[in-house]
């Protein structure tokens, strides 16, 4: 499965890292998902989304 980085992610959105992930962890950016698996986040970029989000943006 195709994912992107955290890093890459926040690269392309020009924002930080914490932006990225907070804003996956409250479902508030819809580029992906945020799972807490016991007491540590993992992330799932994907990258359709995050270009469509990136497109929308900009149109």
């Amino acid at each position: 499965m195709n994912t992107v980085s955290v890093q890459d992610a926040a690269k392309k959105l020009g924002k930080s890292e914490q932006f990225i992930r907070i804003g996956l962890q409250q479902n508030i950016l819809p580029i992906g998902v945020a799972v807490k698996m016991s007491s540590k986040w993992t992330y799932h970029i994907s990258p359709k989304l995050l270009n469509e989000y990136i497109g929308g943006e900009n149109s």
